[in-house]
C-alpha cells in the first residue's frame, strides 16, 4: 500500500510520447509544479495537455509549451499565455476550448463511469457544432462526452503514504475530479504525512484513485497580479 516515490523524475517514468495528461490547477493556484517541471525534463512530445488553463509565460503549463511537447490542449480559459495564442495561431498547436461547468462534468462524469451527459450549455454556438442535441421539456440540450485521460497530475497540501489527500481552499480546484478520471493519477504534496495522521472527514481524494506520491521538493506559490495604489 505504500505508494511513495522518491522523486518527481521517478513519478513520471513511465510517461511516453502522445499521453493524455490532466493537470489540475486554477491560474497559478494548485500547480504541480514538480511534476511538470519533471515532466519537461524528461522531454516526451506529442502531449495532450487537460487543464482549465495554459498556465503563463514561462510557468506551470506554459514550460511544457515553450519545450514544445504538447501537441493539443483541452482547457477553459487561456487568456493569460501569449505563446499559447501564438502557436494556435501558426498551427503549431490544436486548441480545444470548453465551457468550464462543461468541463468540470466531464471529468466527474469520467470518474463516475457515465460516458456522456446533455447540457444546455452550448446550445446554437460553436460549441455544439456536430453534437447530437435532443429536447427536454421543450428546451434543447447537447450531448457532451465524458473526458479521460492516460494520467493525471494533481497536487495537494497533505497526503499520507497510501495516497489518502487534503487541499487547502482554491488549491483544490479540479484535482479531485481529475484524481477519479485518469488511468493512473499522481500526486504531489506539500506535507507527506504516515498513515493515520489525517482527520478522515477531511480527505477530499482517497487514496484508491492514488496510483503514486511524493513530497514536492519547490513550490513558487504565484500570484497572477499584483496591484499596488497609491495610499
Amino acid at each position: 500500500m505504500n505508494k511513495v516515490v522518491a522523486s518527481a523524475e521517478e513519478a513520471v517514468r513511465d510517461i511516453a510520447d502522445g499521453a493524455s495528461i490532466m493537470i489540475g490547477g486554477f491560474g497559478l493556484c494548485g500547480n504541480p509544479e514538480n511534476l511538470i517541471r519533471a515532466l519537461v525534463k524528461k522531454g516526451v512530445k506529442n502531449l495532450t495537455t487537460i487543464s482549465n488553463n495554459a498556465g503563463v509565460d514561462g510557468f506551470g503549463v506554459g514550460l511544457l509549451l515553450a519545450a514544445g511537447q504538447i501537441r493539443c490542449h483541452i482547457g477553459t480559459y487561456v487568456g493569460e499565455n501569449k505563446l499559447l495564442e501564438q502557436m494556435v495561431l501558426s498551427g503549431k498547436i490544436e486548441l480545444q476550448l470548453v465551457p468550464q461547468g462543461t468541463f468540470s462534468e466531464r471529468i466527474r462524469a469520467a470518474g463516475a463511469g457515465i460516458p456522456a451527459f446533455f447540457t444546455p450549455t452550448g446550445v446554437g454556438t460553436m460549441v455544439a457544432e456536430n453534437k447530437e442535441t435532443r429536447d427536454f421539456d421543450g428546451r434543447t440540450y447537447v450531448m457532451e462526452r465524458a473526458l479521460r485521460a492516460d494520467y493525471a497530475f494533481v497536487k495537494a497540501w497533505k497526503g499520507d503514504k497510501w495516497g489518502n489527500l487534503v487541499y487547502r481552499k482554491t488549491a483544490r480546484n479540479f484535482s479531485p475530479m481529475m484524481a477519479t478520471a485518469a488511468r493512473v493519477t499522481i500526486a504531489e504534496v506539500e506535507q507527506l504525512v504516515e498513515v493515520g495522521e489525517l482527520e478522515p472527514d477531511s480527505v477530499h481524494t482517497p487514496s484508491v484513485f492514488v496510483k503514486r506520491i511524493f513530497q514536492g521538493e519547490l513550490y513558487e506559490k504565484r500570484i497572477e497580479k499584483r496591484t499596488v495604489r497609491k495610499a
